[in-house]
Parts: structure tokens; C-alpha cells; sequence
């Protein structure tokens, strides 16, 4: 059964860092794109980044350029996304996604995780 599981949103304050990591089961992370999305009240979900399958391309909104990393370990089967200088606005439920494709238009996957929330506020 394939299944990705986030982890590690919460609470921090402006300025501060968190990272979210997505496990992934039932399937070889390695041999896919994979990418987060998040989604606050009121507003449509966003891609935020993604990384290709052989890793040839990695895409961030413009939204999170320069603070936001996206890494994998493919030993954990883990896809992972550092965030640095949050602001209040990156408030949102963040999804792990994979199956489809990353590109330098964004990220377009069919299954997702559950989410975790991440929230920014002093």
C-alpha cells in the first residue's frame, strides 16, 4: 500500500526554522518525483517545491525561494523540506505528494499524505 506519513510542522515564532520530513512506504521514494504542497484557511493549495525523479530539476515558488530547501535520502526512504525565515504567510497545512511530474513550472502529483500543520505567529 503505498502511504507517505509527515511529520515535524508545530508552532514557531517569525524568523524561526522548522523541517518536515515525509516517509514514504510501499514504493521506492528514489524512483519518483516528489514535492510538498500546503494549503491555508481560504485560500487554494499551493506548490511550494518538488525535486525530479533523477533529481535534474528542483523548483521553489517564488514565495519560499531562498528559505525553503528540498531534500531526500533515499537509504530512508525520506523526502525532506528545511524551512528557514518563516514568516506569519507561510502558515498552512504543508503535503508531501509524489506520483506524476516536477518541472520547472511546478509540481503536478496525484497522492498525497495527510499533512501536518506548520503554524508562524508570535
Amino acid at each position: 500500500q503505498v502511504q507517505l506519513v509527515e511529520s515535524g510542522g508545530g508552532w514557531v515564532q517569525p524568523g524561526g526554522s522548522l523541517r518536515l520530513s515525509c516517509a514514504a512506504s510501499g514504493f521506492t521514494l528514489g524512483n519518483y518525483a516528489v514535492g510538498w504542497f500546503r494549503q491555508a484557511p481560504g485560500k487554494e493549495r499551493e506548490g511550494v517545491s518538488c525535486v525530479s525523479k533523477n533529481n535534474g530539476t528542483i523548483y521553489y515558488s517564488d514565495s519560499v525561494k531562498g528559505r525553503f530547501t528540498i531534500s531526500r535520502d533515499n537509504a530512508k526512504n525520506t523526502v525532506y523540506l528545511t524551512m528557514n525565515s518563516l514568516k506569519p504567510e507561510d502558515t498552512a497545512i504543508y503535503y508531501c505528494a509524489t506520483d506524476g511530474i516536477c518541472s520547472d513550472y511546478g509540481p503536478l502529483f496525484g497522492t498525497f499524505g495527510q499533512g501536518t500543520q506548520v503554524t508562524v505567529s508570535s
